[in-house]
């Protein structure tokens, strides 16, 4: 198992948001898992204790979509119906250890990658969470990430965060891609190491 975080250490201005740790992406079961989801969460249960111990905020997101969606394939998107509202799939997977508050994105049936922001398929009005005035509001100005999935959420997020001018850093053993495509992962990280997104650890093979 890989050590918590090498990188610059947690404190009150830093927070460790984990992303979408859903059954329907971390349990083999879920109806969008994601190869190795469930691998990742000892380390992130390390990083959260670490980050808790530290006095950094620990935020967990969690994608919250309504039963019909434009974001689903049945609907005219591209994805499975996922992490539907108040179901199994939604819910956190039981053996993260939780201690810090959630944000739920995607409730009206926006695509919500970002933690930080969701967008209406159809007219494309972008709508924020309240992810950001949280983390103001504690102090924050860094934010560490992991959880699901590498090349879709966790992109989105980082990407966002170093838009709205928070220093980004990704836990890459705490993170795991869907790859639609082959190596979608993998650019997924050159995108955000070329952005300034700081990375801590190193890949970690499918199992």
């Amino acid at each position: 198992m890989s050590s918590p975080s090498t990188g610059p250490a947690y404190d009150p201005t830093t927070a460790l948001l984990l992303i979408d740790v859903q059954n329907d992406f971390a349990d083999p079961g879920g109806s969008l898992a994601v190869a190795g989801g469930e691998v990742i969460i000892p380390y992130l249960n390390q990083e959260v204790a670490v980050a808790r111990g530290s006095g950094a905020l620990v935020v967990y997101t969690q994608d919250w979509h309504p039963t019909s969606t434009p974001h689903f394939a049945r609907d005219g998107g591209i994805w499975p119906v996922h992490c539907v509202m108040d179901t199994w799939g939604a819910e956190l997977h039981p053996a993260l250890m939780v201690d810090g508050p959630g944000v739920r994105k995607g409730s009206h049936g926006e695509d919500g990658y970002s933690g930080f922001s969701m967008r209406d398929p159809q007219s494309g009005r972008e709508s924020r969470t309240e992810l950001d005035g949280l983390l103001r509001a504690a102090g924050v100005e860094r934010v560490v990430i992991g959880g699901l999935a590498t090349d879709y959420c966790v992109k989105a997020t980082a990407l966002d965060a170093l838009r709205l001018g928070y220093r980004a850093l990704v836990l890459v053993d705490g993170i795991r891609p869907v790859d639609l495509a082959p190596g979608d992962g993998e650019r997924a990280l050159a995108e955000l190491a070329s952005a300034g997104v700081e990375m801590a650890g190193e890949p970690v093979g499918r199992p």
